[in-house]
């Protein structure tokens, strides 16, 4: 069930079919409710425009995140014309299957919905469209993904990214523009100090960090409990969580190096891990667009824990790439036959990160991104192999669907960004629905 309203007009012309077109809408009606918590419907197919304008008049105030516009039978343009002038939503065109070919034509809903599609065409209006009936179930998952991605949409316009120190130099495509990812999208920033957070860590007592440590030594084995650099990740985490539940923010991006081992001490990655692991997805070297990419594909997943890593490696062989990055993986996403191990940072040498392989599985990889010609998505799919951990650190291979060599070489030519993030889920669709209500570029390497 999804926190959405939809705004359901079942149109039909009396000179058709009506006992099948009562039937077909019956049965739209149903499935639509069994997906969204709030359908607005007027309880039976309407007929006129007369009686479409007077059941609009009773909801003129809502505000749907989607119109479906089900043309159970033909009917013209001008049922579309009075519905797009009250809703500005996106519009589903749903046409439903003729009931039986030979003789009689008896709902014509094909044609209906070409008819309302070329209206919505001529008048500018963001729509989609749909052929089948409601028991097909790939009309069932078309709507699944168009009500996700509506509802991540809607969760990206009250999304706050807590930035969390700058970028390090030369990491330009780490940082953002906040007033236009506030427009464009409604994400906020909420931009924290580091060193202040240092310096709030080191007062932060026992029956605070302790419990983050358990939290840690219950996920990942070889954890000294007792060790500095493992104390310093705890403190800094609580602090770090006081201010995120403060402010509600559902995403970090921060700073990890030098600063973490020059001044705290300590490794970042094991924080990143922490709140990546319990749902505030993190991601390093202050990479805001890098976080946010997370995000969608936590939601669009259905809550799986991304991982973001460099691209690193290329076996044309095994048609792979490698993803990796220092140890900030949440540690669930650990092979099982290994685990998660704490280890050190593979150049500062302290601790404590995260050591592990990738576990095997299907996944999308996908990258939020930013262009001069404005915003786009990278969308891609692979599977993780079952590999040794292939570099100190968190890793993983994965075999793309698509010629690994053509890919990468896209990839370098297009500019794309050397955060990547993949989850543990087949959301590509998702993706190309959520680039569409956005109204951003998607490039499809699937």
């Amino acid at each position: 069930m999804f926190a959405a309203t939809i705004a359901y007009f079942p149109i039909g012309r009396k000179t058709f079919d009506m006992e099948a077109a009562e039937r077909l809408f019956r049965e739209s009606e149903e499935l639509l409710r069994g997906m969204a918590d709030r359908v607005l419907s007027p309880g039976a197919v309407l007929t006129s425009v007369e009686e479409l304008t007077a059941w609009m008049d009773g909801i003129r105030g809502e505000k749907p995140d989607l119109v479906v516009y089900q043309s159970l039978t033909f009917a013209d343009a001008e049922f579309i014309a009075a519905i797009a002038g009250h809703f500005p939503a996106e519009v589903l065109v749903w046409s439903v299957r003729e009931p039986s070919v030979g003789g009689r034509l008896r709902l014509n809903s094909l044609t209906g919905g070409n008819s309302t599609c070329n209206a919505l065409r001529m008048m500018g209006r963001k729509y989609d469209f749909i052929l089948g009936n409601p028991d097909e179930p790939r009309v069932g998952r078309r709507l699944r993904v168009k009500l996700r991605a509506a509802e991540t949409v809607r969760k990206l316009r009250g999304l706050t990214v807590g930035v969390v120190g700058d970028h390090p130099p030369g990491f330009f495509f780490s940082g953002a523009d906040e007033l236009e990812l506030r427009n464009r999208f409604g994400i906020r920033l909420h931009r924290l100090d580091l060193y202040r957070l240092f310096r709030e860590s080191r007062d932060v007592p026992e029956e605070r960090y302790l419990p983050l440590i358990a939290a840690a030594a219950s996920g990942v084995t070889g954890l000294d409990a007792g060790a500095e650099t493992t104390v310093r990740y705890a403190q800094f985490a609580a602090a770090l969580k006081d201010h995120v539940a403060r402010l509600g923010i559902r995403a970090t991006a921060i700073r990890c190096w030098p600063d973490f081992f020059t001044e705290l001490g300590a490794a970042a990655c094991s924080t990143l891990s922490l709140f990546t692991e319990e749902g505030v997805v993190s991601s390093c070297e202050a990479d805001i667009l890098g976080a946010v990419t997370m995000y969608i594909q936590r939601e669009l997943s259905g809550g799986s824990p991304p991982y973001l890593g460099d691209l690193v490696h290329v076996d044309e062989a095994e048609n792979s790439v490698t993803f990796w990055h220092c140890g900030a993986g949440a540690w669930s996403l650990a092979n099982p036959a290994t685990g998660a191990r704490a280890g050190v940072h593979p150049n500062r040498k302290l601790g404590f990160t995260l050591e592990f392989g990738l576990k095997p599985g299907p996944v999308t990889i996908a990258r939020l991104g930013k262009t001069n010609a404005g915003y786009r998505m990278l969308i891609m799919k692979g599977e993780v192999l079952d590999r040794p951990q292939a570099f100190f650190g968190t890793s993983g291979e994965v075999r793309l669907s698509g010629n690994v060599s053509e890919i990468v070489h896209a990839l370098m030519k297009e500019g794309f960004e050397p955060h990547y993030s993949l989850v543990y889920a087949d959301i590509a669709e998702e993706l190309m629905e959520l680039c569409g209500q956005l109204g951003i570029e998607a490039v499809n390497y699937t």
